[in-house]
């Protein structure tokens, strides 16, 4: 079941055009790579103090640090060179106390700053992700039309875990490298120019190649995440349809395909990962020919006694520090290229904007006392994927308060559009639809959709107890309610009869039920719900005729005094309908009772001829 997230200090989510998908930016377009880390900004604003004390144990770490050759020229300029024996000792311990204090202090910060800094990534991480999964579970279904649900599901997971290793980690590591190697780099100039100039030159050969590798990096690197989402999106389709997948006997053919996306992200993984290589080869090499350039003209400089034995460990240990920096920061540069990779994944999804958005000032909808009455002015409505090909044309209907109508026709006649319109799932290209007077369009979401109940065709049964997937439908509501909601549904005896009773688990998508026992489920949380507004997506269409039998009696108890709209072939429904809608091809066709439609003839004396028999009965 899904719970409520951590949203204390979630920032505002950024602005964008409007759009009802991701946007996709092309592996192969550069960009400042770093540049799209940007987009961590606001989520990392609302820990401001943190973020200074993290950085304040930063550089105390990397001063403590830049302090060692400082404290071991001392040790061997004035702890090696006395002439007394016995001042000589006493030197020695004195120069290794203040080492043993400067190693002490730097693991302290360091301790410190690892701390802050890891924290740091969990939180931005975690916010990073609520804020996703929060603005993805608002889009409207338009958005999933083109978006596949593995593909979500990767950037929550693969992409925030690249993002979490480099706030919490790189980052860290690269800052402190960068500290410390501008601090060498001070140091070396104060106290050895020469040396220093030498050291620069071969630093300055270093950057430019690091820089043309580091782009073919982060282009690998986006085009390997987007490999991995592929694997993802196939193996969450495989396996929440595994009984269709063994049913056909095709779970070769799966393991094949997800073989074969898997193979694909391996190839690209292992390009980024071969330019990577390369670049840290070229790095270390340098930089060790740097330590080792500077290192010969320090002896140089000893040899002739232009500088003393402790200058010269002293400068060693600088550039040492130096390089080293240099070498570390080559392969944070190739952590930052993979996790601006993700950070675009991430803003991609948070920059989507659902065409069904809350209007700047949302009327109230008037309290209703029994049913909400519903209008439809002149609908026509295409699917986005669908653009050429309507769903509802001209459609008129004015649904009464109290009153039950029954949607009827061929599949793809424009049924289930209905009901997407009245849940403003999706809006009409033209026409209106209203709810007790007001356009859904001019009323906030969560007014309009709370005043709806839905009992789907597709029964939804969460991972979690029967007690917390009745009471889906009203959160506050008591025991004993959701126990009265079951009874009124029918399902409080199967429910009463499993392990733990109300409080069972009943597994992912409720494969511990049957179908019917998943539908009873189902229509128990609408009628927890207590709605105006009923709506019934073929309510009954998983159900034997017992079950049946007993759920059309809950679903009509359900139904008095509210307003319902059913889609359904059923015998049972339709005949208590007070009108049946027929559709084809999204305009209605034919309006009446069960035996007024049937006496003119026409589509629904069609459909009915398969179902009915001349005298009303089943068939």
């Amino acid at each position: 079941m899904p719970s409520t997230a951590h949203h204390s200090t979630h920032p505002a989510e950024p602005t964008a055009s409007a759009s009802s998908q991701a946007p996709s930016t092309p592996a192969g377009r550069p960009r400042g790579a770093p540049r799209a880390l940007r987009g961590l900004l606001p989520f990392a604003r609302p820990y401001r103090g943190r973020i200074a004390l993290a950085l304040l144990f930063l550089v105390l770490a990397a001063a403590s640090t830049l302090l060692l050759p400082v404290a071991l020229k001392s040790l061997i300029d004035q702890g090696l060179v006395a002439a007394d024996p016995g001042e000589r000792l006493m030197a020695l311990r004195g120069h290794f106390a203040a080492l043993f204090a400067v190693g002490a202090a730097l693991g302290a910060f360091s301790a410190a700053r690892f701390y802050m800094v890891s924290w740091l990534g969990e939180r931005i991480t975690a916010d990073v992700r609520d804020a996703v999964y929060a603005h993805v579970v608002r889009q409207s279904p338009e958005f999933f039309e083109t978006t596949q649900t593995g593909e979500v599901l990767s950037r929550l997971t693969t992409d925030t875990t690249l993002v979490q290793t480099v706030v919490g980690s790189s980052l860290s590591l690269g800052l402190r490298n960068t500290v410390m190697g501008l601090g060498a780099l001070v140091m070396l100039v104060v106290t050895n120019p020469y040396v220093m100039g030498q050291v620069l030159g071969i630093l300055v050969l270093v950057v430019l190649p690091s820089l043309y590798f580091g782009r073919r990096v982060r282009r690998l690197s986006r085009a390997s995440q987007d490999r991995v989402a592929d694997s993802s999106a196939i193996a969450a389709e495989v396996l929440s349809e595994i009984p269709v997948v063994q049913g056909y006997v095709q779970e070769a053919r799966e393991a094949e395909r997800f073989h074969r996306s898997t193979e694909s992200a391996f190839e690209t993984a292992r390009r980024r990962t071969r330019v990577r290589s390369l670049l840290v080869a070229f790095v270390i090499t340098a930089t060790f020919g740097a330590l080792l350039w500077g290192l010969y003209q320090g002896t140089q400089a000893v040899l002739r006694g232009d500088v003393s034995a402790g200058h010269l460990g002293q400068t060693v240990f600088f550039v040492m520090i130096l390089v080293g920096s240099v070498a570390v920061l080559s392969e944070v540069w190739g952590d930052l290229l993979r996790a601006a990779g993700a950070t675009e994944r991430l803003m991609e999804l948070l920059a989507a904007r659902s065409p069904v958005q809350d209007p700047p000032v949302p009327q109230a909808l008037p309290p209703v006392h029994g049913g909400s009455a519903v209008r439809f002015e002149h609908v026509t409505f295409h699917y986005p994927s669908r653009p050429t090909q309507p769903a509802l044309l001209g459609f008129e209907l004015d649904v009464r308060p109290g009153e039950t109508v029954a949607l009827v026709g061929p599949s793809g006649a424009g049924k289930s559009t209905v009901l997407q319109l009245l849940l403003r799932f999706y809006d009409a290209q033209q026409g209106a639809v209203l709810v007790d007077g007001i356009p859904v369009r001019a009323t906030a979401l969560a007014a309009l959709r709370g005043r709806i109940g839905l009992v789907p065709q597709d029964s939804t049964v969460f991972s979690s107890s029967a007690r917390e997937n009745i009471r889906y439908g009203r959160p506050d509501a008591s025991d004993a309610e959701v126990e009265a909601a079951a009874h009124a549904a029918y399902a409080h005896d199967f429910i009463a009869a499993l392990p733990q009773g109300y409080d069972t688990f009943l597994g992912e998508r409720g494969v511990r039920l049957s179908g019917g026992q998943r539908q009873r489920i189902s229509i128990a949380r609408a009628m927890l719900k207590n709605p105006p507004l009923l709506l019934l997506d073929e309510a009954t269409s998983a159900l034997d005729a017992e079950s049946e039998r007993m759920v059309q009696a809950a679903l009509e108890s359900a139904m008095s005094g509210r307003t319902t709209i059913v889609i359904a072939h059923r015998l049972a429904t339709v005949l208590r309908a007070d009108r049946i809608v027929v559709l084809d091809q999204g305009r209605i066709v034919d309006v009446g009772r069960h035996e007024e439609l049937v006496g003119r003839g026409g589509l629904y004396a069609r459909l009915a001829a398969m179902q009915f028999d001349t005298t009303g009965g089943a068939g």
